[in-house]
């Protein structure tokens, strides 16, 4: 009990720290139902939330394990806990903008047989769909639907259903990179004539798959009757790669001055990558 306390106690110094040093934006991912044996479904939602968190691009909430957590905040609330120092702060939590729900349809696993009549391996397939919903508002994308391919015959259930999600990875990747496009802010101005910005640094880069010639549009955001207001302010591209989180931008001399004035003055900006 006492390591378990200590891990949440750890991980919740980390989320402070990080809360003020990480601007990627938070995706939670939710378990995903199942209308038939749901005796692997939790490793789909595993599978997904891996490679979300591979692209690193955001910061990835798994609320798979969230009532564990509560649970365990729960107790310590309890008369045992009374005296103790130990306690971890209630209701600490990273709020997601953005969640990912999933629905498996289809999880078959075939167990390959010997003549013999004994287990010789396991093969598997999936098939579940998608849906991104914005936290702030409810409104959800259309279900997207993924088909993993059989895999080959592996050892286990776990293994081989593992290599059937793996099939997917490419068209998963694709389907993160058009439904959260890279975001950035503006961190520091690296040039500028008299009042006109003409080089910009965003922070992100190589390690948010940023690539020279990238396009970002610049807007700012003004919050009108509790909701974010965008004005688009024009188009940067990226010029150079600095770091593994930074990138260097040219500013067209058009929005030069306006995008000086709303770095200068504070206003909310926000870089969103142009998805080709």
């Amino acid at each position: 009990m006492r390591t378990l306390l200590f891990v949440i106690m750890f991980v919740s110094s980390i989320w402070c720290y990080s809360q003020t040093n990480d601007t990627r934006p938070v995706v939670g991912v939710a378990q995903f139902t199942c209308e038939v044996d749901a005796t692997y479904s939790g490793l789909v939602t595993e599978k997904v939330v891996e490679m979300l968190t591979k692209t690193k691009r955001f910061r990835v909430v798994d609320r798979t394990s969230n009532d564990k957590i509560k649970a365990e905040l729960e107790l310590q609330k309890s008369e045992a806990f009374m005296d103790s120092k130990n306690l971890v702060e209630q209701d600490v939590a990273v709020a997601a903008e953005k969640m990912i729900t999933g629905h498996i349809s289809k999880l078959p696993i075939y167990r390959i047989k010997n003549a013999s009549g004994s287990t010789r391996g396991y093969k598997a397939a999936v098939h579940f769909q998608l849906k991104v919903v914005d936290v702030e508002t409810g409104l959800s994308s259309e279900a997207t639907s993924f088909q993993g391919k059989t895999s080959e015959e592996m050892l286990s259930p776990e293994s081989a259903l593992s290599a059937s999600m793996n099939s997917l990875s490419e068209e998963l990747f694709e389907y993160f990179r058009l439904n959260f496009p890279i975001q950035g802010k503006i961190v520091k101005v690296l040039e500028q004539k008299k009042n006109v910005a003409k080089t910009l640094l965003i922070n992100v880069g190589n390690e948010q798959g940023v690539k020279v010639g990238d396009r970002f549009r610049i807007q700012t955001i003004e919050m009108i009757d509790g909701q974010p207001y965008p004005t688009e302010i024009g188009i940067i591209s990226v010029k150079k790669l600095s770091g593994a989180t930074f990138s260097e931008c040219d500013v067209p001399s058009k929005i030069g001055e306006s995008v000086l004035s709303a770095y200068v003055t504070k206003q909310k900006i926000e870089c969103e990558l142009i998805v080709k």
